[in-house]
């Protein structure tokens, strides 16, 4: 459920600055690098390639070790905020790069899924869109747990999927502190978890798949919340997540963000499968 969307807002780089949407370099003469999200000097996620035809990723890299949780907004997220609010916002987006954020306040119910386990995205609607990998015969493997939370078509050749991706594994988190978060959501689903996200929008050129259409991969990458996520999940439970979308971090045009932020507000609704695409007669 989308509770409210803010105003877009421009961001300076400054110092505090540790996240970096870019391109991984490459020796001169070769062809352009991965598309990374960074986490101060380090490679912290690989991101879905340049080109748009390419599968939807984000696969955990040895940069992802931390989280990015800001000791002076631990009581206000855990109580929960019932409206965007500029403290918030000024707070985390000191963390992030330079560009145009758009704000949005969700109300996510989260479901935990292991690579290759059942309701994995890759081993499942992404199969059935691109079919296995030629080279190694396997789906993409996101090297992490992740947590799917909504879903909905934005029209009849594509559909949106909406992920929440921890920077380190649930396993990491403390076990206490997600059964306190587990008896708070008992009573409320205002305590809120923030991230920064990106629409990154991949369609098939070809491939082997069943269904041909245009996947909307809206990615949530946690700043702060991995004890509460947990312990939604784990009590199937409701929790409030702070989207901060990034406009120019994913593939997604403008336009397309625009209307990913119209569609955030439709119920959840599974992809009906209409088969590959037909080449004209």
């Amino acid at each position: 459920m989308l509770l409210e969307m803010g105003g877009s807002r421009l961001v300076r780089e400054s110092q505090s600055s540790v996240l970096k949407f870019g391109q991984e370099e490459k020796p001169d003469g070769q062809g352009g690098g991965r598309r990374l999200l960074w986490q101060g000097a380090d490679p912290a996620f690989e991101l879905s390639w340049w080109c748009g035809t390419c599968q939807l990723l984000f696969k955990r890299l040895e940069g992802a070790t931390e989280t990015l949780s800001l000791p002076e907004m631990q009581q206000t997220l855990n109580s929960g905020i019932d409206k965007i609010e500029d403290g918030v916002l000024d707070a985390f987006t000191s963390l992030l790069p330079e560009g145009t954020y758009v704000p949005m306040l969700l109300r996510v119910q989260p479901e935990l899924v292991y690579p290759g386990g059942q309701g994995d995205y890759f081993s499942e609607e992404q199969v059935d869109t691109w079919g296995i990998s030629g080279f190694w015969g396997l789906p993409e493997y996101p090297q992490t747990p992740y947590y799917r939370t909504w879903q909905a078509p934005v029209d009849a050749s594509a559909h949106a999927y909406e992920f929440v991706v921890p920077m380190v594994p649930p396993r990491w988190n403390d076990a206490a502190r997600v059964k306190e978060y587990a008896q708070e959501l008992l009573d409320s689903s205002t305590p809120t978890a923030v991230a920064v996200s990106i629409l990154d929008v991949c369609e098939p050129a070809g491939g082997t798949g069943t269904d041909h259409c245009a996947h909307w991969g809206l990615m949530h990458f946690l700043l702060d919340g991995h004890h509460k996520m947990q312990a939604a999940a784990e009590s199937q439970r409701p929790l409030q997540l702070l989207s901060l979308l990034s406009i120019e971090g994913g593939l997604g045009k403008g336009t397309e963000a625009e209307r990913l932020v119209q569609l955030r507000a439709q119920p959840q609704a599974a992809r009906i499968a209409r088969g590959p695409r037909r080449a004209p007669v």
